[in-house]
């Protein structure tokens, strides 16, 4: 049940990080169109629903997501160490991948940047803009060359879902019973492509905001 948990929550987040990801491009269209496109997404569900609260449906049901995704794995952690509890004096080394040794430094940044994220560019509350101005004045505001330290912030954050999303998708294979050589490399290439694609979407906001091609 707990690899059901953080596969299932884990496959709406990186549905998720895509959908996002393709919606912010729509600033290389133009700031009117990104700021069409922001308000499209405040009035889905309406009338049924009231102005924007598919938004914040939408995040509460992330935050849910994520919180069940770390639930699942420090639980399937604990679980895994209580069955080898004999501990060697010789213990040889394991070479892992540099993804599988930083899961849980690279989650821990993740959380802390989707709470940044939210009061940052979501509510405004940390942008200079203000949470009034308009989604494309909050970006352009928030990678200004003078704010480098937030688009540092920013690139670290979006490598670190790389490096997680890399090792996911290639454990995901594993747990759906991938284990020949042949189909291995193939995971190991679908998860790379995927993460790579994943991270140039996201830093090609911040970069072309700071190199002024978006202004």
């Amino acid at each position: 049940m707990l690899k059901l948990i953080m596969a299932v929550s884990g496959a709406l987040l990186v549905l998720f990080l895509f959908a996002h990801a393709a919606g912010n491009l729509k600033i290389f269209v133009g700031l009117s169109d990104f700021d069409h496109y922001a308000e499209w997404l405040r009035g889905l569900g309406t009338p049924l629903l009231p102005h924007a609260w598919f938004l914040w449906i939408q995040r509460v049901g992330l935050l849910v997501a994520i919180g069940l995704h770390i639930w699942a794995a420090t639980a399937l952690t604990i679980r895994a160490r209580k069955a080898r509890p004999v501990k060697y004096a010789h213990r040889p080394k394991i070479q892992g991948s540099y993804a599988a040794r930083t899961m849980r430094w690279g989650g821990v940044i993740i959380v802390l940047f989707v709470i940044y994220h939210i009061l940052d560019l979501t509510t405004g509350h940390l942008n200079p803009e203000g949470g009034d101005s308009d989604p494309s004045a909050r970006v352009v505001a928030d990678f200004a060359p003078e704010r480098w330290y937030v688009t540092l912030f920013y690139v670290v954050s979006v490598v670190a879902v790389g490096f997680h999303l890399r090792h996911g998708i290639w454990s995901a294979f594993r747990t759906l019973g991938q284990q020949t050589t042949k189909g291995e490399r193939r995971a190991q290439a679908i998860a790379l492509v995927l993460s790579v694609v994943l991270v140039a979407m996201y830093l090609s906001v911040p970069f072309a905001v700071l190199t002024g091609l978006v202004d």
